[in-house]
């Protein structure tokens, strides 16, 4: 039996019908614009609320630069982001990790309790370690045809339990899952 884990990892990401999470380059205006379009908040904001860490990958982080100032919703909350090329003093909002060992060690000895895993690469880099919970995945009614793939190749397979179904409206559908361990 392996050691109980310090933390818990939550995903809650939106995706294309056909698996991307971002256009190649990208873009979100698809996601956001259907988001809209069912009148809610997804649940994003209680997710949110209910995590004190943040781990994201490079491009993600540089991806909410661009939302502006004010787009910055992590305040009181640990951020971190894991990347190999992002310098170590790029923001004091944030920890650069440089691998998911030193992650979890600092996540460890910071006393994170609840994560939110975003990013495609985060999302796998934590499924491939066996950190995920579970997973919140927002399917809008879309069809991209290419992008940024929210799940690629994993060492093994990922059990999941369906825990919950629900019509967002607009076509917006939420699923979440337990990850069986």
């Amino acid at each position: 039996m392996s050691a109980p884990r310090p933390f818990t990892a939550r995903v809650f990401i939106g995706v294309s019908v056909d698996g991307f999470i971002a256009r190649p380059d990208g873009d979100l205006d698809w996601l956001n614009e259907r988001g809209e379009a069912a009148g809610r908040d997804l649940g994003y904001q209680a997710f949110i609320d209910g995590v004190d860490t943040v781990v994201m990958g490079r491009a993600t982080y540089e991806k909410m630069l661009t939302f502006g100032p004010d787009a910055w919703s992590y305040d009181g909350k640990h951020v971190a982001v894991l990347s190999t090329r992002l310098p170590a003093d790029a923001d004091p909002r944030v920890t650069v990790y440089r691998s998911m060992d030193d992650l979890v060690a600092g996540l460890t000895w910071r006393g994170a309790k609840s994560v939110y895993a975003d990013g495609g690469q985060v999302v796998r880099a934590f499924l491939r370690a066996g950190l995920v919970d579970d997973l919140t995945i927002t399917t809008v009614p879309v069809l991209i045809g290419r992008g940024l793939p929210l799940f690629g190749d994993l060492d093994a397979d990922v059990p999941l339990t369906l825990r919950s179904v629900e019509d967002m409206g607009a076509g917006v559908v939420q699923a979440v899952y337990a990850v069986d361990r």
